[in-house]
């Protein structure tokens, strides 16, 4: 297993990779604990790095571009400590093609061409063309172990990205095929997402890099 990281960091990130994320979402994503978490976050409030936001009841902590920078600064700051940049760095270039498999297959989840309309909204009654889509997510699910166990051995922090695809997956070849690509959840597409954003954000790559 790689390197550990500071609390800070970890919290600060979390926020980052969950998009918007209340206070026990937040502590979570690394196991923190949640009463320091908590004290972290109304730090970080003071600081300008994130703020909190409400709609319909619903919403949680998000980045501001000060808070973004300050953590790219602490990534930076630490893939440098660990020396695992160009692991790291390697392990991205073999993740992109897999990223482009993932986002067709959720592409094909969404859409089914017809000879009408090639851009046809996929109702989910060819059960042929979402069985090809779910083996592709099979697929992926394999191959993703390999960068899993490199990322583990620079960074503590880049852990269970795969059981996390595994277990969403689960979901789906149990019947529950909202977990393809759920939102607000760990679903095939979240866990995958964020772990696109977790490396391009440890690079201090833009997004589409």
């Amino acid at each position: 297993m790689g390197n550990g990281s500071e609390p800070g960091l970890l919290v600060l990130h979390a926020v980052r990779l969950g998009g918007v994320a209340e206070d026990r979402a937040v502590a979570g994503r690394f196991g923190l604990d949640e009463a320091a978490t908590a004290d972290l976050l109304l730090d970080f409030q003071a600081y300008g790095w994130i703020t909190k936001s409400m709609f319909a009841g619903t919403g949680g902590w998000s980045l501001t571009d000060a808070g973004r920078a300050e953590n790219e600064r602490q990534l930076a700051r630490e893939i440098e400590q660990t020396g695992g940049r160009e692991v790291v760095h390697a392990t991205y270039q073999e993740f992109l093609p897999l990223n482009g498999r993932l986002q067709q297959a959720c592409t094909d989840w969404q859409i089914r061409p017809t000879t009408a309309d090639a851009l046809a909204f996929n109702d989910h009654s060819d059960s042929a063309w979402d069985s090809r889509v779910v083996e592709e997510l099979s697929a992926l699910a394999q191959a993703l172990k390999p960068v899993q166990d490199q990322l583990d051995s620079v960074l503590e922090r880049f852990r269970d990205y795969d059981t996390r695809f595994v277990a969403a997956l689960d979901r789906v070849l149990a019947g529950d095929l909202s977990w393809v690509d759920r939102t607000g959840a760990d679903s095939c597409h979240t866990v995958w997402f964020e772990l696109h954003e977790d490396l391009i954000a440890t690079l201090g790559l833009p997004r589409g890099r």
